[in-house]
């Protein structure tokens, strides 16, 4: 799948970020889109073997559906939606927007197929999409195969999504964060100025020399818990647990936010406090209650791509640029504007000031 590693195509993206916030000449800039521009390019250089120019029309469309999505998916119409989808699909309402969306998406992805059939070499697959073109030819005689073009344009799909709003939202909340807290700022800046040095660009290997910074991502995830709720998933038999019988089909839902302020687990949950994830010598500890990716055998498949994103995005913008508050730290509200689905921070602009 091309030459390049993904931790390469991160960089390349994370350079990206940094001459769009160079451009700005330090005025207030809202990361919104930039920042889903970039993680959505990382997946179309996995998925589509390139990255699409961030003025590109059609790419910028394909943005706008999936963050619109993403923040219709986490209103309350969504939520009435999934008690009642019998009664709420006959009324008007922002959800019939999301099927809308999800259309113009799965149209953008067969195009994108449809280009990648009709370019085909077998002998030099360029990305995921190939790979998977290649393995519908070898089962094509299997009447049991699962590649089919509709399942590569749905799984497709689902990276896409998937890859992209979880991740970019994160980095949108990790900044604001980071404004809110200028001096863990200035200690991520400290410990990025030991490990790697004010000129070449951050790696994947530079994480265990940083157990500070390590240490912040992770209680940024734990703290903006993107996921309140897990995704649904059914028992495959009569189930027991803690006296109650589960009946073979019945949804579970994880509660992801209870297991992210256990006053049991946390000394104050409520409190962004990276120390949560530090030892007595200031090592990085990892903590049977953080899961951000849920856990378990359907744990996120996309959990060690997602790492690797937060932690290069978010070091190569500190190392590159003050990140400036627009307001004073204290008046930076780090509630979430919705909460449904995910938890989608309050728009904010802040000042990049080259270092």
């Amino acid at each position: 799948m091309g030459r390049r590693s993904i931790e390469e195509r991160i960089q390349e993206e994370a350079q990206c970020v940094v001459e769009e916030l160079a451009k700005t000449k330090a005025e207030p800039f809202d990361p919104t889109f930039l920042i889903s521009r970039a993680v959505s390019n990382v997946i179309c250089s996995i998925v589509f073997g390139d990255r699409f120019d961030y003025e590109d029309k059609k790419f910028l469309t394909l943005v706008g559906l999936m963050n619109d999505n993403f923040q219709r998916l986490s209103s309350w119409w969504a939520q009435v939606y999934n008690l009642f989808p019998h009664v709420i699909s006959y009324l008007p309402g922002p959800h019939n927007r999301i099927f809308e969306n999800f259309e113009k998406l799965r149209l953008f992805v067969l195009e994108m197929v449809k280009l990648h059939q009709e370019t085909l070499d077998p002998n030099f697959p360029r990305d995921f999409i190939d790979c998977f073109l290649l393995k519908m030819q070898q089962e094509k005689e299997d009447p049991l195969t699962y590649f089919h073009t509709n399942t590569l344009v749905m799984t497709t799909h689902n990276l896409f999504f998937g890859g992209t709003e979880t991740t970019s939202t994160t980095l949108r909340y990790g900044i604001l964060i980071l404004l809110k807290y200028p001096e863990k700022q200035a200690k991520v800046y400290e410990e990025i100025n030991q490990a790697v040095g004010p000129h070449r660009s951050p790696s994947i290997e530079d994480r265990a020399q940083m157990p500070y910074t390590e240490a912040l991502i992770h209680e940024i995830q734990r703290f903006i818990d993107i996921f309140p709720m897990g995704i649904p998933h059914a028992v495959t038999s009569d189930t027991h647990f803690r006296g109650y019988v589960l009946p073979k089909g019945t949804n579970i839902m994880p509660f992801f936010h209870s297991v992210h302020n256990d006053v049991t687990k946390f000394k104050d949950p409520g409190r962004f406090d990276p120390t949560n994830f530090l030892d007595e010598n200031g090592g990085f500890c990892r903590h049977e209650a953080f899961m951000p990716f849920s856990t378990g055998k359907r744990v996120c498949l996309g959990e060690a791509l997602a790492r690797m994103e937060i932690f290069l995005f978010l070091t190569t913008l500190v190392q590159r640029f003050t990140l400036q508050p627009v307001v004073p730290p204290e008046e930076i509200d780090t509630s979430p504007l919705i909460s449904g689905l995910g938890n989608v921070p309050r728009p904010y602009k802040f000042r990049a000031i080259p270092r």
